[in-house]
């Protein structure tokens, strides 16, 4: 099957989105199907993949507690025109339609087999859907539609009235399990965090606030902390006399982070809000380590409300330092959540991720005969649009 994969992100900025799509194309690629995948880069020397192909340069807008970086206008409507003549493609997928980018304009002009996935969460007053009336027939036009969550579909029922199949987000199980520590970052009572820690919402001012309490519980206690930022400017508001047990680690790419997540001893995510799903959850509880999240509608969904990694009250230092205290201190507890966790990140398997979206496409296609459902309960019904369910 000839696929095309729209991208509505900067290619080239570190993203859920992206590393979704990405993953998605390599995914297909290794079953003999032909992948191409627009985007918009800031610096196309630096797409590595062949099958990418730049839209042009991004801008910067406010979206959803973060800075997206995207592409919209006659230029790059142009440019997606151009992509999808010369595609033939069998379907396409387009992720995030109902935001100002690139899938936006590819689901106005493009016709034929339309997937559409949608990855945002947010409540009614943070999205800018002054558009909704543009909006609604664009979007009428996917023949299928994806959430990454049921916060993502509630997402898009309250703003767009419609519906969709849930899907998560996909990961490589056995990439994450058969990662090994790095002895530089490997030691006991050692919790790790990954994010754009310059960005409110992630919550590491949360877990730097915390850190006190559970060093003096735990006095050999230490944080590694990686992701883009200013570590400089985050360890302010650190007490001198922890910091030497604060590292800083940067940005780290996917070989480097399966490797931190097998050294540390828990992860926790201490975001405050604006997420969907939570990929690196899934990711770390691939690798075996146990998990403290904060109760956000997407992580208590994602861990069924505590069964495989504790929960922490949105917000609050002091439930993380004695959720995380606990964790560290009870070597059963966090042996049977990084054992449960194993099991349950199979789930999250591109080999069943992918074989779901393939069988999305194969509906939206109208070969409902081909189609092999991975579970009764699943709402196929959701897939079709308001006129065609009508």
């Amino acid at each position: 099957m000839k696929i095309g994969l729209i991208s509505p992100y900067a290619w080239d900025v570190p993203g859920g989105v992206q590393a979704h799509i990405r993953d998605l194309a390599y995914h297909y690629l290794d079953q003999g199907h032909e992948i191409s995948v627009l985007a918009p880069a800031s610096d196309e020397s630096s797409i590595a993949e062949n099958f990418v192909v730049s839209a042009g340069r991004p801008v910067a807008i406010p979206y959803n507690g973060a800075v997206a970086r995207v592409l919209f206008g006659p230029v790059a409507a142009s440019r997606v025109r151009q992509w999808v003549a010369g595609g033939d493609f069998d379907v396409l997928h387009l992720h995030e339609p109902a935001i100002p980018s690139l899938s936006l304009l590819a689901c106005s002009i493009a016709e034929g087999p339309l997937v559409g996935t949608f990855h945002a969460a947010a409540p009614r007053q943070k999205v800018t859907f002054a558009i909704a009336p543009f909006l609604e027939p664009v979007i009428e036009k996917l023949r299928a539609r994806i959430a990454v969550s049921e916060i993502a579909r509630e997402t898009l029922r309250i703003h767009l009235d419609t519906d969709a199949v849930v899907i998560p987000n996909g990961i490589s199980a056995d990439f994450y399990q058969r990662a090994e520590a790095n002895p530089a970052w490997s030691r006991e009572l050692t919790i790790g965090f990954i994010g754009r820690f310059s960005e409110p919402r992630k919550g590491l001012n949360i877990l730097l606030e915390a850190f006190p309490k559970i060093a003096l519980v735990l006095p050999d206690v230490r944080l590694l902390i990686a992701g883009p930022g200013d570590g400089m400017e985050a360890m302010e508001s650190v007490n001198p006399a922890l910091r030497s047990r604060i590292r800083f680690l940067g940005r780290i790419e996917d070989e480097a982070k399966a490797s931190f997540l097998k050294s540390i001893s828990v992860y926790v995510a201490p975001n405050t809000g604006g997420e969907s799903f939570g990929i690196i959850l899934t990711e770390a509880m691939a690798s075996g380590v146990p998990i403290v999240a904060s109760n956000i509608s997407a992580f208590s969904q994602l861990l069924e409300d505590g069964k495989y990694g504790l929960l922490f009250e949105n917000e609050n230092a002091s439930d993380l330092a004695e959720k995380l205290i606990r964790l560290l201190k009870d070597k059963e507890l966090a042996g049977s959540y990084s054992e449960l966790g194993s099991e349950y990140a199979k789930r999250f398997d591109w080999a069943q991720v992918g074989d779901e979206i393939m069988n999305v496409y194969l509906h939206a296609r109208g070969e409902d005969e081909k189609v092999t459902l991975l579970s009764e309960a699943r709402p196929w019904s959701r897939l079709f649009t308001r006129g065609e369910e009508e």
